[in-house]
């Protein structure tokens, strides 16, 4: 790397903000094998015998409680988004055709019918 070089970047994060994972790392040298909290990008070194480590899965991902003024609660997030997908097709299997097709008149009345003029 020449003196004008900017350092490589760190690989971009998937989620909106910082956080650890529970990975289980093994070495290509030795059996040591572990699940070990790591930052983000982070390459760490055989304990046993000092060689390169791999990433063999990621256990689970360990998140700040305090998220920073104007991000959204990732709890809450993933929550709704859970809810969210599950909820649609559970209702329209739950409902009769007949209670579809009057939501669905309902619905393009509100659109499309006779809007008050301000």
């Amino acid at each position: 790397m020449g003196p004008g070089d900017l350092p490589p970047r760190p690989p971009e994060s998937p989620l909106p903000f910082d956080t650890s994972q529970v990975v289980v790392r093994g070495c290509t040298l030795c059996d040591y094998e572990a699940r070990v909290v790591e930052a983000l990008g982070a390459d760490p070194l055989c304990p046993w015998c000092y060689g390169p480590t791999e990433r063999r899965s990621v256990v689970g991902i360990i998140m700040p409680e305090h998220v920073a003024p104007g991000q959204k609660n990732p709890y809450a997030a993933s929550l709704g988004r859970l809810g969210g997908l599950k909820g649609g097709p559970a209702r329209a299997h739950k409902l009769s055709a007949k209670q579809r097709r009057e939501i669905a008149i309902k619905a393009a009345r509100a659109r499309w019918g006779n809007k008050k003029k301000r």
